[in-house]
């Protein structure tokens, strides 16, 4: 687990003090998108591990209880940004970091932006169904049906931009965004 083991100090504390601050700046940008300082301190550092490492190991290095390891191993195994992985000769589950950024990225916002697309397009389309029973109901009401126009509109421009949304999701999920915004070789 310790790829410095042979180094000079003065090494070794120089890669170490650019690690951290790669890690530090890659937990910070996570806490933007929703996850945890230390779950995305936790990545960094998994990231630059050169291996699959256990829980065990994990706690130890970072000086956080197993459970924390562990939800936070979990946290990130739901968002694809790490995997399980077999290591022969050991009982315990070894996991690593899935190291294509633009794959984590793409999968990250998929998973968040569906689960809010399709919170959001239920509520929306329970509520524009409501509308056009009002609608039918107070047919004679002009006032109140000019009113009810007008919030269903609005309504059908939000689905309408949450079916965007759901193809560029597609998109992301496809690879199909690499064609209109090529990874940088």
């Amino acid at each position: 687990m310790n790829d410095l083991e042979g180094l000079a100090p003065e090494q070794i504390e120089r890669i170490s003090k650019v690690r951290e601050r790669v890690i530090d700046s890659i937990g910070k940008n996570m806490d933007l998108y929703g996850v945890t300082l230390s779950i995305g301190h936790l990545y960094g550092y998994m990231y630059f591990n050169q291996g699959p490492v256990t829980l065990d190991e994990l706690s130890k290095a970072m000086g956080m209880s197993k459970t924390s390891m562990s939800t936070g191993v979990r946290t990130l195994l739901d968002l694809k940004m790490i995997d399980k992985v077999w290591g022969k000769g050991t009982r315990k589950d070894l996991f690593e970091v899935s190291s294509d950024w633009y794959q984590n990225f793409s999968d990250y916002f998929s998973i968040k932006w569906r689960k809010a697309v399709e919170s959001n397009m239920n509520v929306l389309s329970k509520s524009l169904n409501e509308i056009r029973a009002m609608k039918e109901e107070y047919g004679g009401q002009e006032e109140l049906n000019s009113l009810l126009h007008n919030d269903e509109r609005k309504i059908e421009e939000a689905i309408q931009y949450y079916r965007w949304l759901l193809k560029l999701i597609e998109a992301m999920e496809t690879g199909k965004i690499y064609e209109l915004i090529p990874k940088e070789e």
